[in-house]
């Protein structure tokens, strides 16, 4: 018998389904005798009530369950055979007129993925991101781990840039006080731009138990609106002043960075591996970026399935969500978080997915085991046990799924580099690490 579907708006599509009643009835009763043997029914002893009261109790339920599954069964089993590419199956409905009484017929309406058609790459230019580690960055690198386990120490002389002072502070607008404007016991590090600069200029000098008023003027484009542009008055009052002291690079230090035997030279070694493997993380996630956006730009997909653009927002707003809880608030404090906020950025996920997808399927680029377990070799590396980090993914194919989408896509980023235009670009540490800004 011809399989017909019918086109309906965009990628919706509607087909007929015809399934015989001697298989529902034959499935009907083998599922009523599963449940005569499991039924608890009052009078009778386990599995020994009659079979026509399980019919009355349970029939319509159960032939109500086969004839959803047969359907369901059915369906995929013929989008297999006809090569429908489905993106879901939205919806089951009995056709309204039952005319063969051999068949109940079932209306399934489902959508499909649009043909994506992947241009010749051979002439698209895309830049691989790369980096050169130097002996500079290796030193700024461990002055930075420095300065993350410095200690201040309490001195007894005027403040200078470097400390970290302890003040309380009282603010008036042309002598009325204003919100944010006062604070005791307040710690914060001079020279680091925290506050204001004539603010931080005030303290310099000024020893603990001293206060001094100080004018600071709040620029137009002050992100408190109610203050920009005004002048006020603080009163300071310095409570405690203490020198920023740095560890020396010692056994010590090599310990705290979790080097047992404190060697330095090793703890060298660990901080130049540990800077490389996430230099070239980054740079990796760089140039993926890169080849992703020459996708979008030179794959034409002017629709995607909006029942998997609907997915992909609930995933999105669900992250969103998580992070705000993860962050203390309450779902009251969230707000109602509107689809359009998310519908961009699900549009892209979807699109590249659906490119990607295909790219996979008709150049065989999906992951090996080998490529699998070496992404996630590198995620444990980072991990004080690795091997616990190993385990947890190997146990499990739901966490497997991360890694092997992550090798996936590297599979198809080789690809389209082995294929287009390629122009290295070498960028600096700061630039990797810090997006130019330099961490002194």
């Amino acid at each position: 018998m011809a399989v017909t579907v019918e086109n309906l708006e965009g990628l919706m599509r509607k087909t007929t389904l015809s399934i015989p009643w001697s298989d529902i009835r034959s499935q009907v009763a083998a599922r009523l005798r599963n449940t005569q043997r499991r039924a608890r029914i009052d009078g009778f002893r386990p599995g020994k009530a009659p079979m026509r009261m399980i019919e009355s109790m349970y029939g319509a339920s159960i032939q109500n369950d086969v004839l959803n599954d047969s359907a369901v069964d059915m369906f995929y089993r013929l989008a297999g055979e006809e090569k429908w590419k489905v993106a879901t199956l939205q919806n089951l409905t009995a056709t309204e007129k039952q005319e063969d009484e051999n068949n109940f017929t079932v209306d399934a309406v489902f959508e499909v993925i649009p043909d994506v058609v992947i241009p010749d790459m051979s002439e698209k230019e895309v830049e691989r991101v790369c980096s050169d580690i130097t002996d500079d960055d290796m030193e700024r690198t461990i002055e930075i781990l420095r300065k993350q386990r410095a200690v201040f120490n309490y001195v007894e002389r005027p403040a200078q840039n470097g400390d970290r002072v302890i003040i309380d502070f009282d603010g008036k607008i042309d002598g009325t006080p204003f919100a944010g404007g006062k604070a005791e016991n307040y710690p914060f590090v001079l020279g680091e731009g925290r506050m204001l600069p004539e603010f931080e200029a005030g303290l310099i000098g000024m020893k603990e138990g001293e206060s001094n008023d100080v004018s600071v003027t709040f620029p137009d484009d002050y992100h408190g609106k109610d203050v920009a542009g005004k002048t006020a008055v603080f009163t300071i009052s310095l409570k405690n002043v203490a020198e920023y002291n740095l560890p020396e690079i010692n056994e010590q230090f090599a310990m705290s960075l979790g080097i047992e035997d404190g060697n330095v030279d090793t703890m060298r070694e660990e901080i130049k591996k540990n800077i490389e493997r996430e230099v070239k993380r980054r740079t990796d996630s760089m140039t993926k970026e890169n080849v992703m956006k020459v996708l979008l730009d030179n794959v034409s997909l002017p629709e995607v399935p909006k029942s998997l653009l609907s997915q992909e927002v609930s995933r999105l707003r669900s992250e969103m969500e998580g992070y705000f809880k993860s962050q203390g608030m309450k779902p009251e404090q969230m707000g109602k978080l509107e689809d359009s906020f998310f519908e961009e950025r699900a549009k892209r996920r979807v699109s590249l997915g659906l490119i990607i997808s295909e790219i996979v399927d008709k150049n065989d680029l999906r992951a090996t085991d080998a490529q699998v377990r070496k992404v996630i070799n590198e995620f444990a590396e980072s991990y004080e046990d690795p091997e616990e980090v190993i385990k947890y993914y190997l146990n499990s194919k739901d966490n497997m799924q991360g890694p092997i989408a992550l090798a996936t896509e590297a599979n198809v980023v080789e690809f389209i580099l082995s294929k287009a235009k390629v122009t290295d670009k070498n960028i600096t540490f700061d630039e990797v690490m810090y997006g130019g800004n330099i961490q002194a």
